[in-house]
């Protein structure tokens, strides 16, 4: 890891690490440190010992690290969920050879994350304070294209957030139950892709296409999603994943979906501050 940068985030300062391929590591300390200034390591383990944050951890490192253990990370799993369960990032690191997640010594030590894993836990935390990081970290990214004369499309960063993650989790847990031939793949892949569409902009991406046709000439719905929607859209592209590992039948994921969709936009839709995040 190289190059230690930070933004402010409603006063709370947030240090960055640049990755060897460029991706941005979060400080999840310092992200916790505003909900817990004297003891920011506890909201850390808490959400580290949670089920969903091991299976969500354990996708992610299985899509993105050749290295990652995948036996040492089922021990982890099943020993999750009881009250005596815990685990420390230390650990994960350690038994599962997680590239995801660091652990830093020294003035500047702590948990740092994948922006990918990083705005999972700030989620957990805070989606409004999610959002701001976001907002944040958009300057940020913006001021650092202008330096390279380049452009920083924050639909696109918050597009592909969990998009990998999801369609991973169907291509391993859907398709094969399914026995479907690749050439109809897609239409699988699409199905899903409508479920998260539905539940977030009440519409699939054909009726849309329909209902916008000169628009579609430019792009997708999520091309002209708000910042809000596409949050919430990555946040369920997560639970998605989650609840497919999990077999939760379609119906009863796309309720979830659906109950969780409506609760996120109606809390992050109240906070005046975020409603100019473009």
């Amino acid at each position: 890891m190289a190059g230690k940068k930070a933004i402010q985030v409603q006063g709370s300062e947030i240090s960055l690490l640049a990755g060897e391929g460029r991706d941005d590591y979060f400080s999840i300390t310092d992200i916790a440190r505003k909900f817990n200034a004297e003891n920011p390591s506890v909201l850390v383990i808490n959400w580290f010992r949670t089920k969903s944050t091991i299976e969500f951890l354990g996708v992610w490192e299985k899509l993105h690290n050749p290295d990652f253990n995948p036996i040492e990370f089922d021990k982890i799993k099943n020993e999750s969920g009881s009250n005596s369960f815990v685990l420390s990032a230390s650990r994960w690191i350690k038994d599962v050879n997680a590239i995801g997640v660091q652990s830093k010594a020294g003035r500047y030590g702590g948990t740092y994350a994948h922006r990918d894993i990083a705005l999972g836990f700030c989620y957990w935390l805070s989606p409004p304070f999610q959002l701001y990081l976001i907002q944040e970290f958009q300057r940020l990214k913006k001021k650092e294209a202008r330096s390279l004369n380049q452009n920083w499309d924050y639909h696109r960063f918050l597009s592909k957030i969990n998009y990998r993650l999801h369609t991973e989790t169907i291509r391993e847990h859907i398709l094969p139950a399914l026995e479907t031939s690749k050439n109809k793949e897609w239409t699988i892949y699409a199905n899903e892709a409508d479920l998260l569409n539905m539940a977030v902009f009440g519409q699939t991406a054909k009726a849309w296409r329909e209902a916008n046709p000169e628009l579609a000439k430019k792009g997708n719905m999520r091309d002209f999603a708000d910042v809000i929607q596409l949050s919430v859209l990555s946040n369920l592209e997560s639970l998605n994943s989650v609840l497919i590992e999990r077999k939760v039948s379609k119906e009863i994921r796309y309720g979830l979906l659906i109950e969780t969709a409506i609760s996120q936009y109606t809390r992050l839709s109240g906070y005046e501050g975020l409603k100019h995040l473009e």
